[in-house]
């Protein structure tokens, strides 16, 4: 059976072969980590089991279960299940077999373990697609390429002067030696202290003698090979750490960064809310002021408002929605999942709050105003009745005093007769009052559908007024019949005096009605409308001449009853028996209303100057909002403009875009202009403007979205430009994308505004090259148009095309990386991620880790698999 087992043939490769103790001391340094050693290399492997040891050492797998005995065909048996081993690791051995080994032949044993060390540690290294003597060359020229006196170009002569070994350990721990000390004239100085040093604290065994290398022409370069091997791996698993390491922290501080946005997103949305939340009710209190002054204040108090406190809450709005494009672009670039804020303080729940407030302002600032022209109103009409009640209650003083009384008892004929004239003169005068109870009543009752506040005195003065006239009314009813039942005792009458009542009566109350038209209030909104009472001013003054002819005439009655007492010698009473309208009042009263003309003239002009200074106000407005409305539009218009233009780079379309900020910056001032000429324009009650459609509202609202737009657009710029650096996209890629999607912008048959539909999308992909089908189109318009919209941005577009050219971490590769710093275990523990981490990503991780759940780790080990994968979206830690 032993005859029967494998051979291999012989080569003449393993005739020249390093000393044993080269091959010893490595495979004592793999076997040191099953706790043993070899001494003898050609002895200690005859029977097999160390050497199917280091095999299970250096593979990382088991092997057969070696046989016990300790006879020669066990032994055989053994060996062959290691070289059957070797071979299943697509080995072909040249020469070896079980017998020489198990006979302690030197030649085949030390050839047996270099076939091991070509296939197990230098195999595996490999270097820009190179052979592994090539690769391993070629690592070490790279590592050693900085030092002087050093050129490593084989594995022989190159390092006998034993600077470019220790260029290598100085290269990777330059704490062990210093490269400045080292002499090129100290060839065995150098190899010792890299022997040293490397035994010491690389745990890589001293496989080589100094004095043998310096003085051998040609170093043998298999044991020079397998010795700086032992360097490759020491330090290429540090290396694939220190790689490992900084991908995490990479990943890490971005996580870090994007948490840091989130929580700022979440405070300024946060505080924008309970800012409006606070605001709202107080636009929503419309419980009016009693007074014009108080609610002026309320005006001002809102001007204030809009002037002072809104401006910096539009930027902060904008500046929010800001921050959230650009954190979910980074979400996007760095592959995170998208930011959802907390429930209520998503962008659009910002905006429909936003827009709440918005409509609850311009209630607010119209019903200030119409309130205020009410309060204006209600005053005018409030001044108006007390006037016409003082005239009122001025003539009836003493009045039913008089009609109760009962003169006519014992009174002669003449003086009856006096009296029925009298009455019948008192009648005609009462009968003229009777429009001004009736304007009385209906100013009071209008003081009351506008909610007048003193309305209570209002009506309770108006009632003490109609209850007075129904009673003077029937008090007059009651003395002319008492009058007539008298009437026919008397004969004759003073003619002239009845005459001079009948015409003094008329024209006094003319008189009365020209005085109160004169002094009368008035309250004009325009020059047509104070040109329409000068017009009627201008008529009264007019009918002066024929009123005065009037009182002349009526001055001749007086005149004649003197002459005819003086002629007759007739001695007249004290008074005219027929009214109490004397020559003197009536004169008086002429010349009260001759002063009032010149008054009345007075206030008329002057109000025309006021409404001649509105309308200088209104014009004022109207020049400059007619100049800044077009102006805002043109500068949207620019802006979308800019936007979609290809011709230029990103950074020429973002100067372009700053230039036009500088300029709507500097065009603020224009805007606080016009606000300034919109209080003047309040503050004389100026409601209506026909020269201009612009409002100060609308110059408001179109201002505010001009710098939202601009902000927005640079902020999207920079996101693209933010976009193309991180994903290596180049302007031409970028221009071709742009002209993509402005080919095919035209949603709602609107042409470049910067969307596209659903079918505009589709054909827009399929001129790209896309295959499409409906499952796969349907998966786009996710990702494109998560919220279903059916319309799909240039920025979402934009996004989905750089995915697509583009690549970024993965999960994969952090779980992958974790696995490098963990030794290749499914945890990790603390001292682990404190050794190889920086502090602040350490902790980072530590805080968030999960315990891991396994039996085959230590305690207080964590989950480094499910924390990668929450990183991107894909578990729920």
């Amino acid at each position: 059976m032993l005859s029967a087992a494998r051979r291999y043939p012989m080569a003449t490769q393993y005739s020249f072969l390093p000393p044993p103790q080269t091959f010893t001391a490595w495979c004592n340094s793999h076997l040191r980590k099953a706790g043993t050693q070899i001494e003898n290399i050609e002895e200690d492997f005859r029977n097999g089991l160390k050497l199917m040891l280091l095999l299970e050492v250096i593979s990382g797998e088991r092997l057969p279960r070696p046989d016990k005995g300790k006879m020669r065909f066990h032994k055989i048996a053994n060996v062959n299940k290691a070289l059957d081993f070797i071979c299943s690791k697509g080995v072909k051995l040249v020469s070896i077999g079980a017998e020489e080994i198990v006979d302690g032949n030197v030649k085949m044993t030390l050839g047996m373990i270099w076939t091991i060390i070509l296939r197990f540690a230098i195999q595996d290294i490999s270097v820009e697609e190179t052979s592994a003597k090539e690769g391993l060359l070629l690592w070490c020229q790279r590592k050693t390429a900085p030092y002087r006196n050093v050129n490593v170009q084989n594995f022989h002569i190159s390092w006998k002067d034993g600077l470019a070994l220790c260029a290598l350990i100085h290269r990777h721990r330059p704490d062990l030696i210093d490269y400045s000390k080292l002499r090129k004239d100290d060839p065995i100085g150098n190899l010792n202290t890299a022997f040293e040093v490397a035994e010491k604290f690389l745990d890589i065994p001293k496989m080589l003698d100094a004095e043998d290398i310096v003085n051998t022409p040609k170093p043998d370069e298999k044991a020079i090979m397998t010795y700086v091997s032992c360097f490759y791996h020491a330090f290429a698993g540090a290396e694939q750490a220190e790689t490992a390491a900084n991908r995490i922290c990479k990943v890490l501080a971005v996580n870090q960064e994007n948490e840091k946005l989130m929580e700022e997103y979440e405070k300024l949305a946060s505080e924008l809310l309970e800012w409006i939340r606070r605001t709202i009710p107080w636009l929503e209190n419309r419980v009016a002021e009693q007074t014009m002054q108080a609610m002026q204040q309320k005006l001002e108090d809102f001007r204030d408002y809009r002037r002072v406190h809104k401006p910096p809450k539009v930027q902060e709005k904008c500046q929010l929605e800001i921050n959230f494009n650009t954190l979910q672009t980074k979400l996007r670039l760095s592959n995170r999942p998208a930011f959802m804020p907390s429930e209520g303080k998503m962008v659009s729940d910002i905006a429909n709050a936003w827009k709440g407030l918005e409509q609850v302002e311009k209630g607010y600032e119209e019903w200030l105003l119409t309130e205020i022209h009410r309060l204006e109103r209600l005053e005018h009409l409030a001044e108006k009745f007390r006037q016409k009640c003082s005239l009122h209650e001025s003539w009836t003083s003493g009045k039913e005093e008089l009609l109760v009384q009962k003169d006519y008892e014992s009174a002669s004929l003449m003086e009856v007769r006096a009296l029925m004239r009298k009455h019948e003169a008192f009648e005609s005068d009462l009968a003229a009052h009777q429009d001004r109870v009736e304007q009385i009543a209906a100013i009071a009752q209008e003081l009351n559908e506008l909610d007048f506040h003193d309305s209570g005195t209002i009506n309770s003065r108006c009632q003490g007024i109609c209850d007075q006239w129904d009673n003077l009314g029937t008090l007059t009813q009651k003395r002319r019949d008492s009058l007539e039942r008298v009437e026919k005792l008397w004969e004759t009458i003073d003619q002239l005096f009845l005459e001079f009542a009948k015409r003094a009566a008329p024209f006094n109350n003319w008189m009365d009605g020209a005085m109160e038209d004169l002094q009368d209030m008035f309250i004009v909104h325009s020059i047509e409308e104070i040109q329409s009472l000068i017009t009627a001013h201008d008529q009264f003054k007019a009918t002066l001449p024929e009123a005065d002819k009037e009182r002349m005439a009526t001055l001749g009655i007086h005149n004649e009853i003197l002459k005819i007492a003086q002629t007759y010698g007739i001695k007249l009473v004290a008074e005219n028996p027929y009214t109490v309208l004397s020559i003197q009042h009536i004169n008086n009263k002429w010349e009260s209303v001759k002063q009032l003309v010149p008054m009345r003239d007075q206030m008329l002009q002057e109000e025309v100057a006021r409404q001649q200074s509105n309308e200088r106000l209104r014009r004022q407005f109207a020049a400059q909002s007619n100049i800044i409305g077009p102006w805002i539009q043109t500068k949207m218009e620019e802006i979308s403009h800019v936007s979609i233009d290809i011709a230029g780079s990103l950074e020429e379309q973002m100067s372009s875009l700053k230039q036009c900020e500088q300029n709507i910056v500097n065009y603020k001032s224009n805007i606080d202009k016009l606000e300034g000429d919109h209080q003047l324009s309040q503050e004389g009650l100026i409601f209506d403007n026909k020269h201009t459609n612009y409002t100060m509202e609308h110059i408001r609202v179109g201002w505010e979205q001009l710098l939202t737009t601009i902000a927005r657009t640079i902020n999207e710029v920079e996101n693209q430009i933010l976009t193309r650096d991180a994903k290596g996209i180049s302007q031409e890629q970028l221009n071709e994308f742009r002209a993509s999607f402005n080919h095919f912008d035209r949603v709602r048959n609107t042409y470049k505004n910067g969307m596209m539909d659903p079918d505009d999308f589709r054909a827009c992909l399929i001129s790209m090259g896309y295959d499409l089908g409906e499952v796969e189109f349907a998966r786009i318009m996710t990702l494109v148009d998560p919220n279903n919209t059916s319309v799909v941005t240039f920025q979402a577009f934009i996004d989905f095309m750089t995915r697509e050219t583009a690549e970024t971490d993965t999960a994969e590769q952090v779980i992958a990386s974790f696995k490098i710093l963990a030794s290749d275990k499914t945890y990790i523990t603390v001292d682990e991620l404190r050794r190889e981490l920086p502090p602040e990503q350490a902790e980072y991780c530590i805080s968030r880790m999960t315990k891991y759940i396994g039996n085959d780790a230590p305690p207080g080990a964590l989950d480094y698999i499910s924390f990668s994968s929450a990183l991107y979206g894909e578990s729920d830690l």
